[in-house]
């Protein structure tokens, strides 16, 4: 499509572009801007579009998605986050309050860790330091399958020991 050829099926549908993004948007300086975007989009792309098909269809759809993408943008945007004070104990070096009660707890992770047997407890303790499961298995010499039981077997096994110790109190 020449640039001549785009204005002149632009033109013949203008008006109903405008009142197109007038729906979508309820507010008339949104619809110009995204009047303005869907068309700046448009002659960008002008070697994407196809002769023979239809010119107003494939301008409602640059419209819409753009419109859709934008929505999109500033729903995440305009999340409030918490304030950051809320987050200096994780930077901060001091112990907290509950540092022996965390220090009983890890020990007896290391307790219930320490009765599994080893065909389990090393792909675990693997994954859990971050491999991936085919790493796991490359240096072990073992198949992915294999590497994905032995770590759920090892999980499902600290979880009933867990259990068992809190009496359901936690759930790991």
């Amino acid at each position: 499509m020449t640039k001549l050829q785009f204005r002149k099926n632009y033109e013949a549908i203008e008006n109903l572009l405008f009142g197109f993004a007038m729906r979508l948007t309820r507010n008339r300086d949104n619809a110009k801007d995204l009047y303005q975007e869907t068309l700046c989009k448009a002659y960008a792309n002008i070697h994407r579009f196809k002769i023979g098909t239809n010119f107003k269809a494939w301008m409602t759809t640059i419209m819409h998605n753009t419109f859709v993408n934008d929505y999109r943008k500033k729903r995440t945007r305009n999340k409030a986050e918490a304030p950051i004070e809320n987050y200096l104990y994780a930077v901060q070096n001091k112990p907290s309050q509950d540092d022996t009660e965390s220090k009983i707890m890890m020990k007896e992770l290391k307790i219930a860790l320490s009765n599994l047997n080893d065909a389990n407890r090393v792909p675990f303790m693997m994954h859990f330091e971050g491999y991936q499961y085919n790493e796991i298995a490359e240096k072990l010499d073992l198949k992915m399958g294999t590497v994905k039981s032995r770590i759920f077997f090892a999980r499902k096994k600290l979880q009933e020991e867990l259990h068992d110790m809190y009496q359901g109190e936690v759930r790991a």
